[in-house]
C-alpha cells in the first residue's frame, strides 16, 4: 500500500470533513458494523466494548455492530441488544467513550429472521421469517455454530409488532447516546428475507410483487425515521450478496431500484451499499452496475466491500462514493485512519479471535509507534 502524499493522490478529500445529516464528520472513512460477540449472555455491552470502540473513534463515523431489537431477533450468542434498560445503560458507556474522543457513532438495528436456532429464541421457540424456508446457514449458539432451524412463517397480524420493535430500538439507541441508527436490511436477514422473491413466498400484503415485498422495509423506515428524524437514519442494502443462503432476487435492478426510489421519500442520512457478495467478490454472477442505485439515491452513498486505500481513493476521484466503509481492517487497526492517511502498513487480523470473547484480538492490537506486538 503506497503512501498518499505523492502525486495526484495528495488532493484526496478522503480525510477531509464531510456533512452527514446534522453532523460534521472528521473524515469520509466509516467503520463497518462488525459482529464480535463480546456482550454478556444477556446482550449487555460492558467496559471492554467501550474501550474497543473508543480506540477506533478517529473514524469519521462508526457504525456499531448489529444489535438485536428484541429477544426474538437474536441469531448469535453474545451479540448486544437494545430492548432492555440494562442494554441501554451498557451502550451508554460505549457512546460516552466514543464521544469523549470526538467520534460519531450510529447503532445498526437488526432482526435476523430465519438465521437463528431455538436455543437462541425465547422459550425455545422456532425463529420467524416471511416464509417457512430453512436457510442453509449457521447460527452461533453457546455451543458454537449450529445449523439454522426451519422457521415458522409470520402471521400478518404479527408484523406491526415487529415494526414497533424497530421503532422502540431506535428510540433506545438515542436514549443510549447514539448519534443515529442504521437499519440492517442486508445480508439475508429478516428485512432482506421480505425483499427477495427467493425467500418471500407470501400471498398477503407483504408478498408477491416488489411493491408488496418492499412494504415491510418501508414500514420499518417510516417508524424509525419517526423516532429519530431522517438525518439520523441510514439503511444498509446488499442487492447482489448471497449471504445466509439468500438467493438473488429474480430482478435485482427492478426490486432494489424501486426500494431506493422509495427511500428517497424519507430524507435519510445515507445509503450503505454492500457492493457484490458480502466479504467476497465485488463482481458476482447476475450482477448489475450498483452505480445506478448510487445515482438514484438523493443522499450520501456509503460504499462497502473489499475496499483498501487505493480503491477508496479511486472511488472518491471518480465520484463513485461519498464515504467509504472499512470492515476487517478496523478489527486489527484501531488507528486505521492514520495508517491510511500516512500509507503505513496494516496489522493483519487474527481470525481465530473474531468471536472468541475477551480482550485478545479485540483491544490489544498495536497502534503506530506502539511497542505492543501480537
Amino acid at each position: 500500500m503506497s503512501a498518499i502524499s505523492a502525486g495526484a493522490e495528495r488532493a484526496t478529500d478522503l480525510f477531509d470533513p464531510v456533512q452527514l445529516g446534522p453532523y460534521r464528520l472528521a473524515n469520509r472513512v466509516v467503520m463497518a458494523p462488525l459482529t464480535r460477540a463480546r456482550a454478556d449472555a444477556q446482550g449487555v455491552p460492558g467496559p471492554l466494548m467501550a474501550q474497543y470502540y473508543a480506540q477506533r473513534a478517529s473514524a469519521g463515523l462508526i457504525v456499531a455492530e448489529a444489535t438485536v431489537i428484541s429477544p426474538q431477533a437474536r441469531g448469535y450468542a453474545f451479540t448486544p441488544g437494545l430492548h432492555s434498560a440494562a442494554q441501554v445503560a451498557g451502550w451508554r458507556q460505549v457512546t460516552d467513550a466514543v464521544h469523549a474522543r470526538a467520534g460519531r457513532v450510529f447503532n445498526q438495528i437488526w432482526h435476523v429472521g430465519r438465521i437463528s436456532h431455538p436455543k437462541l429464541q425465547p422459550r425455545g421457540a422456532l425463529p420467524v421469517a416471511p416464509s417457512a424456508l430453512r436457510a442453509r446457514a449457521n447460527a452461533f449458539t453457546d455451543a458454537g455454530f449450529e445449523p439454522c432451524a426451519t422457521p415458522r412463517a409470520l402471521e400478518t397480524a404479527e408484523i406491526p409488532g415487529i415494526v414497533a420493535d424497530y421503532r422502540r430500538a431506535a428510540q433506545h439507541a438515542l436514549d443510549a447516546g447514539f448519534d443515529g441508527v442504521e437499519i440492517h436490511a442486508a445480508n439475508g436477514y429478516l428485512i432482506e428475507q421480505f425483499l427477495r422473491d427467493s425467500t418471500n413466498l407470501r400471498t398477503d400484503a407483504y408478498g408477491g410483487g416488489r411493491v408488496q415485498r418492499a412494504r415491510f422495509l418501508l414500514e420499518v423506515v417510516e417508524a424509525v425515521v419517526g423516532a429519530c428524524g431522517g438525518g439520523r437514519v441510514g439503511v444498509r442494502l446488499s442487492p447482489l450478496s448471497p449471504s445466509n443462503d439468500a438467493a438473488l432476487d429474480a430482478d435485482p435492478p427492478g426490486t432494489y431500484g424501486y426500494v431506493v426510489e422509495r427511500l428517497n421519500d424519507f430524507g435519510l442520512a445515507y445509503l450503505h451499499m454492500i457492493e457484490g457478495a458480502t466479504q467476497g467478490a465485488r463482481e458476482v454472477p447476475g450482477g448489475f452496475d450498483l452505480q445506478v442505485l448510487r445515482r438514484a439515491f438523493k443522499g450520501l452513498y456509503v460504499a462497502n466491500n473489499g475496499y483498501d486505500l487505493e480503491l477508496a481513493l479511486e472511488a472518491r476521484r471518480e465520484g463513485r462514493a461519498d464515504l467509504v466503509c472499512f470492515g476487517r481492517a478496523f478489527i486489527a487497526n484501531p488507528d486505521l485512519v492514520e495508517r491510511l492517511r500516512s500509507g503505513a502498513a496494516l496489522n493483519v487480523p487474527d481470525r481465530t479471535t473474531f468471536y472468541a470473547g475477551g480482550a485478545p484480538g479485540y483491544t490489544d492490537y498495536p497502534t503506530l509507534g506502539s511497542t505492543a506486538a501480537r
